[in-house]
């Protein structure tokens, strides 16, 4: 686990003027990377800074950057430099607070050839991502869930002790701002004996996810320790993990999600290092005192003290006839990553322990993130729904989303455009954001 050093001091100033600005989501103590491409240069690793970005590449080739990241500054995704050790990482970090920071005797250089506006590029994957595996991890959203199939008994008797999670499909993730079609599949028979019928998903959802990216991987058939974990995470996007709730319902027993979920999953370009989030490093979630202990592997006192991310998300919706309108988007949720069962230091611990090599670039998924209150559910399916009737998955027995268009919504429809904002906030350090994730739904095709 990273500790906090002289790049997290909240004195810290850049000569790239924006990145000081108090509502920024780069200051200068985050410096989160992505990847991107102009018309005039090829998709090449960039680090965000205000509203600029530093072309890692250009570095490289104007001779900034020590020869251990020639090779890595100049691929076109992260995946090389993800696989470097956490010392190395965290070498690199300290070298671009350097060649950023005011008073910088490159300033000149770097902002002539290494310094691109944001607004004047192409976001790309960050990376390849070979895997996803998405957890379950909020106990909340668990509950909920459960409450609506099950409201005797809504978390299953594993829940407590193990992270639950599915693997996904890698293949169908996007980056943000690609819109995504509503998908086409079977949906649950109109009564009993009845045949099912294959028409649009009606129920279309979002989830509020943050997804973790694997730096260092492991062997195939070796385990990752608790206590190794943290050096096995590179960092963290934003991550929508759409959902269609009526195809899912028809399809997910016995083994769960498939065409509910495979059809897209959409991640912010940004990638927030686990060294800019060790300011914002808390405890665990505090687990009732009636609530088993997890079992030793997934145990340790780092994890404990620190396993947690005070991240905080929010969720905002932009119809068509609101953006024709001119208004701005309307917020849905404002949630806190604080409120997982389950660290990703467990998830990736778990997911290993059986020997699984998971590998440079792969994504966990947190799984929807929602807390308590109404106002911090993570989806559509939690945030409509009343609480107090049995299997209320069909739209006709849910309370709606008022717009100030007049519009209202039990689910998305088409034309609607999902927001994603995540940000980390002390009093003691500057505030860091994630940029945003942003996915509009197109309407299906018969062809899909």
């Amino acid at each position: 686990m990273y500790a906090l050093n002289a790049t997290h001091s909240r004195d810290l100033v850049s000569w790239v003027e924006s990145a000081n600005q108090p509502d920024t989501d780069f200051p200068i103590q985050n410096l989160p990377y992505c990847v991107f491409q102009t018309p005039d240069n090829p998709a090449s690793i960039g680090i965000g800074i205000g509203d600029q970005i530093l072309n890692l590449r250009a570095c490289g080739e104007a001779g900034l950057l020590s020869p251990d990241f020639a090779s890595a500054s100049q691929q076109s995704t992260l995946n090389q430099l993800m696989a470097l050790p956490p010392a190395q990482q965290s070498q690199l970090r300290a070298r671009i607070v350097e060649l950023l920071s005011e008073g910088s005797p490159e300033a000149d250089k770097i902002a002539s050839v290494a310094l691109v506006s944001q607004t004047n590029v192409d976001f790309l994957m960050p990376c390849n991502i070979g895997d996803y595996s998405d957890f379950y991890a909020s106990v909340y959203h668990a509950t909920n869930v459960g409450s609506m199939f099950r409201p005797d008994n809504p978390l299953l008797p594993n829940y407590k002790h193990i992270p639950i999670g599915y693997h996904g499909r890698a293949s169908s993730i996007v980056v943000s701002g690609t819109p995504v079609r509503r998908p086409v599949g079977q949906l649950t028979p109109a009564e009993p004996g009845a045949a099912p019928t294959r028409d649009a998903c009606k129920l279309f959802d979002y989830e509020l996810e943050v997804g973790c990216l694997v730096g260092q991987g492991n062997q195939l058939g070796e385990s990752v320790s608790i206590d190794d974990a943290e050096s096995h995470m590179f960092g963290l996007t934003l991550l929508n993990d759409w959902s269609a709730r009526d195809i899912q319902k028809w399809e997910y027993q016995p083994l769960g999600p498939f065409l509910a979920k495979s059809f897209a999953s959409t991640i912010s370009p940004w990638v927030v290092t686990m060294e800019a989030l060790a300011p914002f490093r808390c405890p665990e979630f505090q687990r009732d005192a009636e609530d088993p202990r997890p079992l030793d592997y997934l145990a340790s006192d780092s994890n404990s003290q620190f396993g947690g991310i005070d991240l905080q998300l929010e969720v905002f919706l932009l119809t068509e006839q609101m953006q024709q309108q001119g208004l701005e988007p309307q917020l849905l949720t404002r949630g806190s990553f604080t409120n997982l069962y389950w660290t990703f230091a467990q998830m990736l611990t778990h997911h290993s322990s059986n020997g699984c090599n998971l590998r440079p670039g792969d994504m966990l998924g947190s799984g929807t993130v929602s807390g308590l209150t109404r106002d911090s559910r993570g989806c559509m399916l939690e945030l409509t729904w009343d609480g107090d009737q049995q299997n209320a998955l069909p739209g006709s027995q849910r309370t709606p989303i008022e717009l100030p268009t007049g519009e209202k919504r039990k689910f998305l429809a088409d034309g609607d455009s999902v927001i994603f904002r995540g940000f980390c906030e002390t009093s003691d350090h500057r505030r860091i954001g994630f940029g945003i994730c942003m996915g509009q739904v197109l309407p299906a095709t018969q062809s899909t």
